[in-house]
């Protein structure tokens, strides 16, 4: 499948989704809150003067793998973190993890558009990330396209690959190789897990095998931080 026609496809079904929420939200009412950010649409406002740093974590494991990083990142001044999840649980997991007042203002947390080419570009409008870290494996192929075509760098961390996700990829190379080759840099969890990104032929530079375990994510640090 190419990009595409993988576009294509999200343009073509984007409107099923909000009847998906509906039907979700039958038995998770959380599901039929803050729709409209699913499709590109935020009401949080984000400090023109801050560089904003996007980091996404689907559910409730990412989240927690993400709160070192996050509370390293806001001790740094003059940055703004956008934290994206896809489910009311991760959301509701963040909002508790992040409730500190000093924080607030300067995280926001929302809903990652889903990748239609119109909600990521309204997303990017908004938000305006200068740079985008995604915990663990969630590859949303058009969402790093874009992000590649802007020129914002993007990191994979906590990256991990299961021999099953591996070959699910490989048999979509004309989709998933140029996606893995948008992120800047690879964290792996493991040896195993950087070799399986690595046999992807992504296009991966040295510096994009480093590894780091689950517990060292935290330590890492952005380009112009603080040591």
């Amino acid at each position: 499948m190419s990009l595409w026609f993988y576009r294509l496809l999200w343009w073509c079904g984007a409107p099923w989704m909000r009847l998906r929420l509906r039907w979700r939200a039958r038995r998770q009412p959380e599901y039929g809150l803050h729709v409209e950010e699913r499709f590109g649409c935020y009401a949080t406002a984000v400090p023109a003067e801050a560089p904003c740093i996007w980091i996404h974590a689907v559910s409730v494991g990412e989240v927690r793998a993400a709160t070192l990083l996050i509370e390293g990142l806001l001790q740094t001044p003059a940055r703004h973190i956008v934290l994206t999840v896809m489910t009311p649980t991760g959301r509701a997991t963040a909002a508790a993890l992040f409730a500190d007042a000093n924080q607030a203002p300067r995280l926001s947390l929302v809903y990652a558009p889903y990748d239609a080419t119109s909600a990521v570009e309204r997303f990017m409008h908004h938000f305006a990330p200068a740079l985008c870290v995604v915990m663990e494996t969630e590859v949303w192929p058009n969402q790093l396209a874009l992000l590649a075509a802007r020129g914002v760098p993007c990191v994979l961390a906590n990256a991990r690959l299961s021999a099953k996700s591996h070959a699910g990829y490989a048999q979509r190379r004309a989709l998933f190789t140029p996606a893995f080759a948008c992120f800047t840099h690879v964290l792996a969890q493991s040896e195993a897990d950087a070799q399986r990104f690595t046999e992807l032929r992504a296009g991966f530079s040295a510096n994009a095998r480093s590894i780091m375990s689950s517990s060292s994510v935290g330590k890492w640090r952005t380009p112009g931080a603080a040591s």
